[in-house]
């Protein structure tokens, strides 16, 4: 079996991989990091075993306004059609969502700041998923910023959900992993997200992350360890 190599999909400099990044490093694992915005594109996919695409503010339904979208799309179809493990976080969730034939829409609540998302029982069942639950419980604390959701696509497992959003997070085969919430984030980069924010207490926000965080990381840092093993 080849040596593993991720490939990641920024589609905004401001929304990186975050703590993805930090178990890439801690691992050893090889990997390369493209903006997609900035038109860099992989000359050759074939080296790569993963595929992480990250979030950004823009919307699958706004193709004609960022056409490196529909790339993104052919990028997302192809790794899952090699039988490839693929990981969206927010707007890459939705693309993987788009890719698999789903709907994506406006949501019409934009979720933003700390929120409890429920583990379905298959989540809970998930190997790697059922890392984010707090103290066993079939319960995620999870970060969110979005306004956009999706339909569950045809075969995917819903793995978390919500009332305002039932579909906050699916797998879909057994190596294609999309969430809407952002588990990758750091304390510096809400920060970085929330400083021109407008209605936003930055202050409450960062006092809450720093309670959260530290079992926040552990959790999204054993969720990645299956993920990438």
């Amino acid at each position: 079996m080849k040596d593993a190599s991720v490939l990641i999909i920024k589609n905004i400099p401001a929304e990186g991989p975050g703590t993805i990044e930090d178990c890439l490093k801690q691992k050893g694992m090889p990997y390369r990091i493209l903006e997609f915005s900035k038109g860099e594109e992989p000359a050759d996919t074939g080296e790569y075993t993963h595929l992480i695409v990250m979030g950004g503010p823009m919307a699958v339904y706004e193709m004609n306004e960022y056409p490196y979208l529909r790339k993104e799309t052919e990028l997302i179809t192809s790794f899952i059609e090699s039988g490839k493990a693929v990981f969206g976080v927010c707007l890459g969730a939705q693309m993987i969502a788009h890719a698999l034939g789903a709907r994506v829409y406006p949501g019409g609540t934009r979720e933003i700041g700390w929120y409890r998302v429920d583990i379905t029982p298959q989540g809970m069942e998930d190997p790697a998923f059922s890392n984010l639950s707090v103290d066993s419980a079939p319960v995620a604390e999870v970060f969110q910023w979005h306004g956009d959701t999706f339909d569950l696509p045809r075969d995917a497992v819903r793995i978390a959900s919500s009332d305002v959003y039932p579909n906050q997070a699916f797998r879909y085969g057994g190596n294609v992993y999309a969430l809407q919430f952002h588990i990758e984030v750091t304390p510096a980069v809400i920060r970085e997200w929330f400083e021109d924010e407008e209605g936003v207490d930055l202050n409450t926000m960062l006092r809450e992350t720093e309670r959260i965080y530290p079992e926040y990381y552990r959790r999204a840092m054993r969720f990645y360890e299956k993920f990438f093993s």
